[in-house]
């Protein structure tokens, strides 16, 4: 399940837009990412080719078993991280920015210490 912290992104933003829109496209994931067209659909023939997503004959994204467990993770260590730096009196846009560079690069272990001992502390 070795995935980079782009095709992380990706699929973190087809999890969330998926919670909000009853299909996702390419052109939504250009949207919300601010990205070009051209480039989002050379992201998603990767992510495709690496079996964690499908795409129908109409261009509805959905994610695989695999893309849906990476989205899944990446998207707790951000509401966990974010919530967290917020808690310690960051700034929240500072808090969110933060979050999403440590999300792709903290070991699943070191992850869940934290997260035990930030459970165990404080209340969030």
């Amino acid at each position: 399940m070795k995935t980079n912290e782009s095709a992380e992104n990706y699929l973190e933003t087809i999890l969330i837009l998926s919670k909000k829109l009853p299909v996702v496209r390419s052109i939504d994931v250009s949207v919300e990412l601010g990205f070009k067209k051209s480039s989002v659909s050379v992201a998603m023939k990767n992510l495709r080719e690496k079996g964690h997503i499908t795409v129908s004959k109409a261009g509805y994204i959905t994610l695989t078993e695999s893309g849906r467990e990476i989205a899944e993770m990446i998207y707790e260590r951000h509401n966990f991280l974010s919530s967290w730096l917020k808690s310690l009196g960051v700034d929240e846009k500072i808090a969110a920015e933060d979050a999403c560079r440590m999300e792709h690069v903290i070991s699943r272990e070191s992850f869940a210490a934290i997260k035990k001992a930030v459970k165990q502390n404080f209340s969030l």
